[in-house]
């Protein structure tokens, strides 16, 4: 039997409190919005949390992963330990929505000066993971094990020359001391109704490949290209060639995948056919074999297009993040969680995406689970909202109650299951 908390089931002890503290929540993410953060710099967002949870007497290490923040709830009854998880940073992103609490926060990023904004929800999954973790706290002596809030800096990457997010975490011990058996994570989605839930089991969100193309040809004047070899033209004869590798020569019956080439740089004048040529793009992969299959191809590819016009490219190919897999038990036994939090008509299973997310660093450790929240307003067309990481994202603030309720309940539940 379930138990209960001042006389009422646990599940009705969170849909109260979430009712009650919903404002509340709403403020910390107005708060978060207007005050965003890049990535390894959420220095001030890092002492707002800090200071919340230790106000609910919560055990409080900060600084981890230079400025994340890590904080224990040890339960009154022995059982297993489980983490649930917030990112916290910002984008390089100018705001456009009118909002009375749009981000006017300007930054350095990469040695520019930037506008930051939320444009990713992390501000929502701050605030979320606050109201749990106030809802949680009431519950301390029934509870049955130890939960651990993790709020991560830099999932959207560490600049350049440094390390961070989940996996510096990793490094630094968040999933030790104590041991964690098992993590659950939230994404909010701008275009999934206020109230829903989506989830996949196993593959859900892409590995993620950053690729770097370096062709070297030879300069000569640009009246005289016979005299040369023209890195320009070769480079745009490379990308149209890694067009066909997604198109042609993957089985996308499988799983999606996607190669784009997002920057092009050569040259510095109309009139001279430069040297070489630097292009740089993303790899998105959701299976592991179709992952090196396409490296393979890619660098095949670049070269031998290269090679035929007396040309020669470097390519360079970093593994960003890994497939975001969610464990099919653990999801299996997570949906009844999420139709707590939100109904059984508002929970379904979602596509897999070609996003992707540090979250995936956490769950090659220890068993975990990523779902996605409803931030859309009810009534809108998908077509309608802005996207993520863009100026025009919007979030509905309604949405935020049904995160609150399934982070407590996927821990909640799961040690009740392992009791």
């Amino acid at each position: 039997m379930a138990f209960q908390v001042s006389g009422q089931t646990y599940k009705g002890h969170v849909e109260s409190m979430a009712d009650q503290i919903e404002q509340k929540v709403v403020s910390y993410r107005r708060h978060f919005h207007q005050n965003p953060e890049l990535s390894n710099r959420e220095f001030k967002t890092s002492e707002f949390v800090a200071e919340k949870l230790k106000s609910l007497g919560l055990e409080v290490k900060t600084g981890v992963a230079k400025t994340g923040v890590v904080a224990i709830l040890k339960g009154g009854k022995p059982g297993p330990v489980v983490a649930l998880r917030a990112d916290m940073d910002g984008l390089p992103v100018p705001e456009r929505a009118p909002l009375e609490f749009a981000s006017k926060v300007k930054s350095e990023y990469n040695g520019q000066e930037v506008p930051v904004m939320h444009a990713c929800g992390h501000d929502t999954h701050m605030a979320m993971l606050l109201g749990a973790a106030e809802i949680l706290t009431s519950m301390r002596k029934d509870i049955k094990g130890t939960i651990k809030f993790i709020f991560q800096p830099a999932e959207e990457g560490a600049p350049h020359g440094e390390e961070g997010g989940a996996k510096l975490m990793i490094k630094e011990g968040v999933l030790e001391n104590p041991k964690v058996d098992a993590i659950f994570g939230i994404h909010i989605n701008a275009q999934t109704e206020v109230g829903k839930i989506k989830y996949r089991p196993e593959g859900t969100m892409a590995a993620v490949d950053i690729l770097n193309i370096t062709v070297k040809g030879r300069q000569s004047h640009g009246a005289y290209p016979w005299l040369g070899v023209d890195p320009i033209v070769v480079s745009s004869q490379i990308i149209m060639g890694l067009q066909t590798i997604v198109s042609r020569q993957i089985d996308l019956t499988n799983q999606g995948a996607v190669v784009t080439i997002g920057s092009l740089h050569s040259g510095v004048r109309s009139n001279i056919i430069p040297e070489e040529a630097k292009m740089e793009g993303t790899i998105r992969t959701l299976d592991a074999n179709m992952q090196n299959s396409i490296h393979e191809r890619i660098t095949r590819t670049a070269t031998n297009i290269a090679e035929s016009a007396g040309a020669t490219a470097v390519v360079d190919i970093h593994r960003e993040y890994p497939i975001t897999f969610n464990d099919k038990e653990l999801t299996e036994k997570t949906v009844a969680s999420l139709v707590k939090a939100a109904g059984k008509d508002n929970v379904s299973l979602t596509k897999a995406v070609t996003g992707a997310e540090d979250f995936s660093f956490f769950q090659e450790k220890v068993p975990g689970v990523f779902v996605f929240v409803g931030g859309m307003p009810k009534g809108k067309n998908v077509l309608e909202t802005g996207a993520h990481h863009t100026p025009d994202f919007f979030i509905d603030e309604s949405g935020m109650k049904t995160g609150v309720k399934a982070y407590c309940f996927m821990a909640l539940d799961y040690m009740e299951a392992k009791k």
